[in-house]
């Protein structure tokens, strides 16, 4: 089996959930996700027993342009968490009443194979092709199922849309000019270059653009809180429990190995930015009354702290990253998906008007309770690996970006139990709060299981990301 299966599976998918009606709409898209999953987890036993999954064919003559997908330790780590999270996505949204409800989940599984493609690709452009492509799928989503007025959400959306493809378009320009030096878009050929500083720096900041605005880091971040606000959950979860992972992958995948002296030479610069921008998220995130709003900008400060682990071209910081985008994914969407629950029983998303729900939900609010320790990075779950192995990898570098990269655990620890409090304890809401019900509790208990059992044994994503990252690291070095 190789990783080609994984793709028609997942774009097969979109289209038999298309064609297949509005009323078992959800279902088949659910069985297509659990397929996807249980293909991924072949592939990565295959994968661990030495099988080469990946698979490379000539796709274009002229130019030089190759069907081609890598799948190392790296990229199956990505798959993994793409086509674990699809279905639980999926699942989470059972139940909801969604207009043309075929359309709609065609869409999600459209963007699932996007995304597991943008992870796998080892040609730039074919890797070009499928990151444009996962734009397409979220546009029409949060557009067309979003909350709010449809004027409103069109803006939010609209400038989303502008500033994502703008930045893409500086990666496709970089990568025009690096296959006019090496005749190839091949991965391989591009780390073998042997670019001057100058044009490092400019293949650099062409690919930064496209990856500081999907990410976002600051001060490219402007977009985010109001997609995330206006999207539905389910647009929300896709953006940010995998979408924005494509944009802290790129860097580690594409970015650094082929532009080394760029990336020390302006690593102090962009470690500035990123630490700007966990502080930054933090703060803000403690002023906003509206709970996606506030975990837009709570996940602001996680990814910048991903970001500086990834620029800090350490080994340490670079598996940081990796487990923590890993961790973020999973978390995050719990996060989103308890505003969901939250908004369905309350019909509010104000934080200010919660209140006392663990008296009538007392498992809603463990789980969530959970869910939110795991946020600020308690040992014992999987935040923890990652948080632990940024800092210190950012320590080797300077001990200052440890220091104030640290503070995103202080600030997440105030602000994350500060929102608990207010909507969890204290007086009772007057609507009555049922507990989680059947599908709600296997969503959110996966997920759980899943944060506190990697967060116990996280050598399963070690053993499958360290190779990948060693390698990545020697191109650096």
């Amino acid at each position: 089996m190789n990783v080609t299966i994984l793709l028609i599976t997942l774009l097969a998918g979109a289209l038999a959930t298309y064609l297949v009606g509005k009323q078992n709409a959800a279902k088949v898209a659910l069985l297509f996700g659990i397929a996807a999953f249980i293909e991924t987890i072949v592939l990565i036993c295959q994968h661990n027993a030495g099988v080469n999954t990946g698979f490379m064919t000539q796709w274009i003559a002229n130019p030089n342009i190759y069907l081609a997908f890598k799948a190392d330790g790296l990229a199956l780590a990505l798959v993994l968490l793409t086509t674990t999270l699809t279905p639980l996505i999926i699942l989470s949204s059972l139940g909801n009443h969604i207009e043309k409800s075929n359309t709609f989940y065609a869409l999600v599984m459209f963007m699932s194979f996007a995304m597991t493609g943008t992870f796998l690709a080892s040609d730039g452009f074919l890797y070009y092709i499928f990151w444009e492509l996962s734009l397409l799928p979220i546009y029409f989503i949060a557009l067309l199922w979003g909350n709010d007025t449809f004027e409103a959400r069109k803006k939010a959306i609209l400038k989303f849309f502008i500033y994502t493809f703008a930045g893409s378009l500086f990666m496709l320009v970089g990568f025009v000019y690096l296959y006019q030096q090496a005749g190839s878009f091949m991965l391989k050929d591009l780390y073998n270059l042997n670019l001057t500083a100058n044009e490092q720096y400019w293949v650099f900041l062409a690919f930064f653009l496209a990856y500081a605005i999907k990410i976002p880091i600051f001060p490219f971040h402007t977009w985010q809180a109001s997609t995330y606000e206006k999207a539905p959950t389910v647009g929300t979860m896709l953006l940010s429990g995998i979408m924005l992972k494509m944009g802290l992958y790129s860097i580690i995948r594409w970015q650094l190995p082929i532009n080394p002296t760029a990336a020390k030479d302006l690593m102090p610069t962009i470690m500035v930015l990123c630490i700007i921008g966990v502080v930054y998220g933090s703060i803000v995130a403690l002023k906003q009354a509206n709970i996606k709003r506030f975990l837009a900008y709570s996940s602001m400060a996680h990814v910048g702290l991903i970001a500086a682990g990834a620029y800090s071209l350490t080994l340490d910081g670079l598996t940081g990253a990796v487990y923590q985008m890993l961790a973020h994914g999973f978390v995050i969407v719990g996060l989103f998906y308890i505003a969901q629950i939250l908004y369905k029983r309350l019909d509010t998303r104000m934080i200010g008007e919660m209140g006392g729900i663990r008296q009538q939900a007392p498992k809603f609010a463990s789980i969530f309770m959970i869910l939110m320790f795991a946020s600020i990075g308690l040992p014992g779950t999987f935040s923890f690996i990652g948080e632990f192995n940024l800092l210190f990898g950012l320590s080797q570098v300077n001990i200052w970006y440890a220091v104030f990269g640290g503070t995103s655990i202080i600030l997440g620890a105030f602000y994350m139990l500060r929102m608990f409090q207010k909507s969890m304890l204290g007086e009772t809401n007057k609507k009555t709060f049922a507990d989680v019900n059947t599908t709600e509790a296997t969503v959110l208990g996966i997920l759980v299981v899943i944060v506190i059992f990697l967060g116990i044994y996280p050598k399963p994503i070690t053993d499958l990301i360290t190779p990948s990252l060693v390698e990545i690291v020697s191109y650096i070095k």
